[in-house]
This record gives structure tokens, sequence and C-alpha cells, in this order.
């Protein structure tokens, strides 16, 4: 495999510190087509007419911001447990922004929405949603900064099952925020590439108090907040260069301090990897290294019969008097091998197994794309964190060109995202806001295609935690308890003629709890949007849609929306 020596130094040391640093997580996507006909996934108005557009001094487009406003008149017809029309209504203000330039590349689409009731049943509201991911060349390859944000509005069951469900529209819905920025360099010295980057992380449920679905049900003490940091550095040399072989050295360190009961993970590591390029195609890789990883925190305040306390917000007090203790520790020698595959520019593997938190770890990549009508993305990863640590690696894998996709009911984000060669999803991240870390092992998938003019995309996903506490302190219940979730997005959109477009979309998410079976969710949903250009700025909408939730304690929800809407472009 002789690639050109920089570039060789550069992959190298890239993939050591993937080896050493961690697996690879999901990367978004996004169902919007190319030419801004409405999204494929939960439909959104075709961005059409209106926006500001900046040019280059070549004369294409680098930036273009298209703010808008929005009326919509909605009816939610209950169709079980009860036999009830609600209406309501909803104005908002929202911008959607691409970054095209030479040292900045990125995406943003924020949107705040206030909801009017017209019935008691539901309740008047405001809604920050929203997706962001930029990256600027500070000294164009060698110095880059980049950062990226989420807001959203989720579902909460009380087994801390999490869904981005448009039935949200009581005392179970949550705020979810995450934002991350850091810089990155990366640099030749002679023969030895050396890069390094630091991230630092910030995540959010804004729940006021500990979560009770009803009278007389217990306490959900779901996640609250988390700050995370990770960094890493790596130095390396090609094949062929000193030696036959490359030889990468990298090393990583990941903190998350999360605010319930002063939790921390603490994840070092520091390797060797070592690259056998076999053909000009594929390269055998194997990697040595040590690890420390150490999960700990600290108990609730106790009364004087030893019951943990309830402060006046229903969470649990920190007993700031006691020092953190270990709940999870492991350290010594870890392996990788695998192997590396890129026989195309538009194809590339990366699989790998190997010894990692004292057990069998899988993780890998791989990214398909034939033509610019197609793409397809698969990342399997395997981790220790905590709930913002999660949405933080999410949030870092999305594609800098994604265009967001939004439910047509509420303006929300679906969770899937797609760019122009790859994407992913932030469902998995979002599926289970309980407090306690855990070890996530999972898998997201997104494929996107272009049939003629319309835009095809699906998404889906697994993700398995395990659970990490004491099993002396408050925490002590959920130690080893393993939850799953699998979800499923996908959608179609494209025009009808030249002034209107449509798009339907279908979604379903399964939570199951290793608590009790009682605590599993299933949530499916179905909806259908058309679009019509009244003039270049003003679009009217109007959709229909069906969600259901299935819970084993409670009454089976299902709700037929409709709504009609108009979107003035600026």
């Amino acid at each position: 495999m002789r690639l050109p020596s920089r570039l060789s130094v550069r992959l190298l040391a890239l993939a050591g510190a993937m080896l050493v640093a961690g697996p690879l997580h999901a990367q978004s996507l996004d169902y919007e087509s190319v030419d801004g006909d409405a999204p494929s996934g939960k439909a959104d108005a075709p961005r059409k007419g209106g926006g500001l557009t900046s040019r280059g001094a070549g004369g294409g487009p680098r930036a273009t911001i298209t703010p808008y406003i929005e009326a919509t008149q909605n009816v939610l017809w209950e169709l079980s447990p009860g036999d009830e029309v609600l209406t309501y209504s909803t104005i908002a203000a929202g911008v959607d922004m691409t970054l095209n330039g030479r040292r900045t590349q990125g995406a943003v689409s924020v949107r705040y929405e206030r909801r009017i009731s017209q019935t008691d049943r539901v309740r008047d509201g405001d809604t920050l949603s929203g997706l962001a991911r930029v990256k600027h060349d500070l000294i164009p390859r060698t110095l880059s900064v980049e950062a990226g944000a989420l807001a959203a509005r989720t579902r909460v069951e009380g087994s801390g099952a999490s869904t981005l469900n448009p039935l949200a529209a009581d005392d179970a819905v949550s705020q979810v925020y995450s934002l991350y920025a850091g810089p990155a360099v990366s640099t030749d010295v002679g023969d030895v590439a050396l890069s390094g980057s630091y991230i630092l992380g910030y995540t959010k449920v804004q729940q006021m108090d500990a979560l009770q679905l009803s009278p007389g049900q217990a306490l959900t003490d779901i996640f609250d907040d988390s700050v995370s940091q990770s960094a890493q550095v790596s130095a390396g040399i090609a094949p062929d260069t000193v030696l036959p072989v490359g030889i990468t050295a990298s090393g990583s360190y990941y903190q998350e301090d999360v605010s319930n009961l002063d939790q921390r993970v603490r994840d070092m590591r520091a390797g060797v990897q070592v690259t056998y390029p076999v053909t000009m195609e594929l390269a055998l890789v194997g990697a040595v290294g040590y690890e420390d990883v150490e999960v700990s925190a600290r108990d609730a305040v106790r009364d004087a019969a030893g019951v943990p306390v309830i402060g006046s917000n229903g969470r649990y007090v920190t007993d700031k008097s006691q020092a953190r203790k270990l709940a999870y520790d492991t350290e010594g020698f870890t392996w990788d091998a695998g192997v590396m595959w890129r026989p195309s520019r538009r194809t590339a593997l990366s699989a790998f197994v190997g010894r990692r938190y004292d057990s069998t770890t899988y993780y890998g990549s791989f990214s398909y794309n034939p033509n610019v009508r197609s793409s397809l993305t698969v990342a399997v990863y395997d981790n220790v964190s905590g709930f913002g640590g999660q949405v933080n690696r999410a949030l870092r894998d999305l594609p800098t060109d994604f265009q967001v996709n939004r439910d047509p009911f509420n303006g929300q984000i679906s969770g899937c995202a797609i760019g122009s060669e790859s994407g992913g999803c932030v469902n998995n991240a979002l599926s289970s806001v309980a407090s306690s870390v855990f070890r996530a092992r999972g898998v997201n998938a997104t494929y996107a295609h272009r049939i003629g003019r319309l835009q095809a995309g699906v998404g889906a996903g697994y993700i398995r935690r395990k659970y990490i506490a004491r099993e002396d302190s408050v925490l002590g219940a959920a130690n080893g308890v393993v939850d799953e979730s699998f979800y499923v997005d996908a959608g179609l959109n494209g025009p009808i003629d030249r002034r209107s477009s449509f798009a339907v979309s279908a979604y379903a998410a399964w939570f199951q709890s290793g608590a009790s079976s009682l605590g599993d969710v299933t949530t499916v949903g179905v909806n259908a949007a058309y679009f019509r250009n009244l003039t270049d700025r003003l679009v009217a909408t109007a959709a229909v849609g069906l969600d259901s939730v299935n819970r084993k304690v409670i009454e089976d929800e299902v709700i037929a929306s409709g709504l009609v809407g108009l979107r003035y472009s600026f």
C-alpha cells in the first residue's frame, strides 16, 4: 500500500489514535434532497425561495442563510385510551444555514416554537430545537477548531426510556441540550506525522424535578447534567519510509463528571500500533497498549434510619462529606487486531476485535458511496460513559454538510441527518436518560438514495447499556442491569410539480428495560405532508399523522394528528 508519504503518515496516525483512544461511533445522516426539496424523513417545508447567499472569489456559494417564520393550526384526535379532539396553534421562528467556504464547513438549523393551547389538555409551552456542526481551519491542514450543539424535546418514561415522540406534550416532557467545542492540530516533522485534539462538552436535561409520571408512582431520578473532556495525541510513520511497516504511538484521556451523586468516568489509554500493507488497498493492523478505567461516585445523604434523603427537587441529596468510592476499576494491557480496506475513494472499511474493559470488544466502520445518488454508513462502537458523553460523541460524528430533518407537527428533529458522503442518527444516544453511568455497545446504520427527483432515506440502530454503580450505594439496584433500545426511521420526499412537493415518513422505537419488563415501551408513527409554493417565499403546508405509544403499565396511547400552516422565508 504505497500511498504518498504525507498522506500515508496522517492516515496511520489517525488509525493509531482511533485504536488507542476508543472505538468509532455512529455518524449522523439527514434526509433532505440536494436541491432543497422537503426531507424524506419527517416532513419539513421545502427550502425554496428566500435566503441570503454570500459567494467566494471563485463565484461558488460559501454561505446560505434562510431565516423564516411559521404559523400552524393543529388538531389532535385521541383514539385511545379516550375519544377526544384537542386543538392548539403554534408560531415559530427559525434559521437554516449552510457554510461551504475554503476554511469553514458546517450546517446550523435552529427553531423556536411557541405552542398556544386551545384546551386544558394541551399546555402552553416554548420549545427550542436544532442541530449544529461547524469546523473552521485556522491554519489550513494544520490547526482547526470545531463545535457542535443539539437541542431536542423528548418524552421520558418511568424506566428512564426516552423517545423523540410528537406525543410529548405533558409532564413527561424533558428538554435536552448538548454542546461541545475544541481545537485539533496536525503537522509533519520529517517523516513523522503528529496530531492532537481536545474537546470540552456539556449536556443538560432540563427537568426541574425528578420525574413522577402519576401520583403514587415512584420517582425516576433521571440524568441532570455533565461536563466531559477528551484529549488525544499521536505520532506515526508510514510504511516504507523508515521501516517496511507503519508504526504509530498514541495516547488518550477521557473524563466525564455527572452531577447525579457526583459520578465520574475516567478513561486513560496509551499504546503502539503496527500497520502492515498487504496490497495497495488492504492493510493488517495490530496494537498493544495499556488502559486505566475508573468509575466512581458518592452516595446519597442518609437519615438516622439509613434511608436516602431526597431533596425538594425530588432528587437524591449527594453526601459531599464522603469521598468518592470506586464502582468500577480495571487496568492492564489491551490489544487490538483488525483490517483497513480502501479499494477506492468511495469505499472504506475498518473492522477490529480486541481486549478492553477487561473483556472482548468489537468495533469498526463501513462507508460506501458508489455514486452521487447513494450513500451508506455503518458504525459499531463500545465505550463507557454517562448520558452526556454519549450524546456528545454522537454530535461529533455528524457530517458538517447535513441538512436537518424535522417533524411537521412540532418542528422537532427526528434524530437522523444525512450529508453528501456520510451520516448517522443520535437516536441511540437519546434513547435513555437514566442517571447511572453505563457501558454502551451498539451499531448505527444509515442509507440514502436518490431515485430520479425523489430522495429516500432510512436510519436504524441498536444500543445495549450495562449500568455501573456500587452495590452498597443508593444506585446499587442499577448495577449490572442491562437495557436495550432499537430504532428505525425512514422516509421519502420529492417534487410533485414545479410549485409543490410531498414528504412521507415512518418511525419505530423499542425500549426493553433490564429492571422489569413493565418498563418496556414501543413507539410507532407515520406522517405525510404536502407543500405548495404560493409565492417564491411563502409556502403552505398540510400534514396528517398517526402515532402510538405502547406500555405495559398504563393504557396505550393512539393519536391522529392534522395541521395546516404557512411559512415565510426571508
